[in-house]
């Protein structure tokens, strides 16, 4: 059909109709899903091209856990390994957890510890948990914790978190869905995922930080907090490596 036949088809408010589709189409392919059109306002939207934006710290003189930017299955990710050690990979900056209340991340595992235990502190070891760690707060901590809180605060030094909640790989499956700490009570563990049999594949969790703050504390949050990542083997003297593909902070409304 010549050219002319074509155009007749088509009068110049359908082209531009036409023409408006195709852009957007354009535009929907170009944006990320991640953009804020989707996840409402975005703290963080790490894919670790690299750890520029987090620094380890340590656990006293114990051996540290090692963290490193790498590719797994083609994709940049971050690299967990602990053989009978322990520190934590803190993010440099602060969040106000009412304003981005939400965490997502994609993590998996090579192994659980065959002696860890969440009921004991020397099974007290996890090859993947996530921090969310708040300050020290004066208003909701007892005498006992107080005083155990200056000892870490001497033994490790500044920073202390006052409580935190651990988002955990439990290395035993249960039903429970808050476990104190065994060295803490200000420090509150949510099993998300648990047990061997998950081990070795991805596995994506959203979860909401103020709303499981109240229910491992009873009471609300504090505004600011830090975000944390870990593989520790210290006290179970065991071995594992995991993965973290991306970690996302942000506010869903």
């Amino acid at each position: 059909m010549p050219e002319e036949g074509r155009d007749s088809f088509f009068p110049d408010s359908a082209k531009l109709w036409v023409s408006a589709c195709s852009l957007w189409c354009l535009l929907l392919f170009v944006t990320p899903l991640e953009s804020n059109q989707v996840w409402g306002a975005v703290f963080l939207d790490e894919h670790f091209e690299s750890l520029a934006r987090w620094h380890v710290q340590p656990f006293g003189d114990k051996p540290r856990s090692n963290y490193s930017a790498v590719l797994n299955e083609g994709h940049r990710c971050l690299l967990m390994e602990s053989n009978n050690s322990a520190s934590l990979l803190v993010l440099n900056q602060e969040f106000n957890v009412y304003k981005y209340p939400k965490l997502s991340w994609r993590w998996k595992v090579s192994n659980v510890y065959h002696k860890g235990d969440s009921s004991s502190r020397d099974g007290d070891d996890y090859p993947a948990r996530i921090y969310i760690m708040f300050p020290y707060d004066s208003d909701h901590i007892s005498l006992v914790e107080s005083i155990k809180y200056r000892v870490a605060l001497a033994s490790y030094g500044p920073p202390v978190p006052g409580s935190s909640i651990n988002y955990i790989w439990d290395n035993r499956a249960s039903n429970a869905t808050v476990i104190p700490n065994a060295f803490t009570d200000q420090v509150q563990m949510i099993p998300v995922s648990a047990g061997p049999s998950l081990v070795n594949t991805w596995q994506t969790y959203t979860v909401d930080i103020v709303s499981d703050y109240r229910r491992a504390f009873g009471f609300d949050p504090p505004p600011i907090a830090s975000l944390a990542v870990m593989n520790d083997s210290d006290n179970t003297g065991e071995s594992s490596k995991s993965w973290i593909s991306f970690v996302r902070i942000f506010n869903s409304q």
